[in-house]
């Protein structure tokens, strides 16, 4: 049996649009994809993981075993889900481009399609946005502990599978990392592949210096040494000896040695001092070991002589922050605004807009509503039809429209360690509609007993 993507989605993806589909529900229906709340610690969020999203879109097509598989778990016979096969993806999708700052509240995407197809996509959009909005958030905030100097990202050994791996290698870029471990992401993604040597190596000779010896003639330079598999002093001063002899064409080219544990600021501290009492300024201090930007912010703030910093398994599941509490809901069908009312949950009806204005001055209204003066929309239509309306996004414009809006954010929500994050406003049309929708949804589920004067 060969499945397709199509069958990457909860069951209950199934059930509903095998139910939309025999009811006779295909009108167009719009789904909004949100943030409900800021995760601890975060003054900001970065929309990611949306050119994922759109691949899958694009690519959607339930076949004869993704049929075969639906009616499998469901323990149907396949003919009775038949009205699933051949199902595309036929719809429109407005959203905020990659590497925009959005703020809990604000739509990072919507989708207008036949209800059947919009519901089925549901899982695996929000698998894409979630996990990369997540971790792109977390690599924006150690590139601004790092304040300039270079962050790299060692994480893929630890992030929760390869794919997921790939993923942070790439927001990682976009949030400006200077490179990667992952030599399949560097190559995909035209980004420096970055890296040194194992704990491992130094271990499998004789002696620390033979090991060094060793990789400089394999890599003729420039080389990043790893100094403390055994004592961290005697490393660096074995390092600095072996890369002194080896002359000025590479220990002046970009050559470095790798602190991996213990107290790192004090450390780089005595490397510095020793590097640089053995002729050897050029050669660089890179830092690695459970870092992430609140470890990264307190080495920077306390001067420590890191000239690189490699962030890996903190920074690749987004450890402390490591989900969004995040929705995909339906705002309308056929026409008609819909709101959910739960407890906690309340969502606002009809498709949306964000106007931005300075400093992440926010306003959340109508895709219809015209923008407050100074402001711009942030959501734009990139799909239309089930085909994307124009190229992918490059990790450059990524970039750039992160490092802007990072720029433009308020002091406070920028702050490591106890950020304020903007809290977008809601347009008048859009208040004045949510009410009246509430009414009626109270009216029609018995909640009140008589319709709204403004009905």
């Amino acid at each position: 049996m060969h499945m397709s993507d199509a069958t990457t989605t909860d069951l209950y993806e199934v059930t509903m649009a095998m139910s939309y589909l025999q009811e006779g529900m295909t009108a167009p229906a719009t789904f909004s994809l949100f943030a409900r709340r800021m995760p601890a610690e975060r003054g900001f969020l970065v929309a990611a993981g949306l050119e994922s999203a759109l691949d899958h879109l694009s690519g959607l097509l339930v076949g004869p075993d993704d049929v075969e598989a639906f009616a499998s778990v469901l323990h149907r016979a396949p003919r009775d889900l038949a009205p699933l096969l051949g199902l595309t993806f036929t719809g429109d999708v407005r959203a905020v481009p990659e590497g925009r700052i959005v703020l809990a509240g604000e739509p990072l995407l919507e989708v207008t399609a036949p209800l059947p197809e919009a519901q089925l996509v549901e899982t695996y959009v929000l698998n894409q946005l979630n996990h990369q909005t997540a971790v792109a958030a977390k690599g924006a905030r150690c590139v601004l502990a790092a304040d300039g100097r270079p962050v790299v990202d060692f994480s893929l050994r630890r992030t929760h599978g390869t794919q997921a791996g790939f993923q942070a290698a790439r927001v990682g870029a976009m949030a400006g990392f200077a490179g990667t471990s992952n030599v399949a992401a560097a190559t995909a993604l035209g980004v420096p592949a970055v890296g040194t040597m194992a704990h491992s190596y130094v271990e499998a000779f004789p002696t620390e210096e033979d090991a060094f010896r060793a990789f400089a003639r394999a890599h003729p330079g420039p080389v990043t040494l790893l100094v403390d598999t055994y004592d961290t002093e005697e490393g660096v001063r074995t390092a600095a000896r072996v890369l002194r002899e080896l002359g000025p064409a590479v220990h002046a080219a970009g050559s470095a040695i790798r602190l991996d544990s213990g107290d790192l600021g004090a450390l780089a501290r005595r490397a510095r001092f020793l590097l640089d009492d053995a002729g050897l300024p050029g050669v660089s201090i890179t830092a690695s070991g459970g870092l992430d930007e609140y470890a990264v912010e307190e080495l920077v703030s306390s001067g420590a002589p890191i000239d690189t910093y490699a962030v890996g398994t903190r920074f690749g599941v987004s450890a402390d922050a490591p989900y969004l509490d995040s929705a995909y809901k339906l705002v309308e069908y056929d026409g008609r605004p819909v709101m959910k009312l739960s407890s906690a949950k309340v969502t606002a009806p009809a498709p949306k807009q964000v106007f931005r204005g300075l400093g992440c001055a926010d306003v959340i209204g109508l895709t219809d509503e015209r923008p407050p003066a100074g402001a711009e929309p942030l959501l734009e239509t990139v799909m239309r039809d089930g085909r994307r309306t124009g190229p992918r996004a490059t990790l450059g414009e990524c970039r750039d429209r992160l490092a802007a809006d990072l720029d433009a954010l308020p002091p406070a929500a920028r702050r490591i360690r106890g950020p304020v994050a903007p809290h977008p406003a809601v347009s008048e049309r859009l208040r004045d509609l949510t009410a009246r929708v509430r009414h009626r949804t109270e009216a029609h589920a018995g909640l009140v007993s008589s319709p709204s004067p403004s009905e």
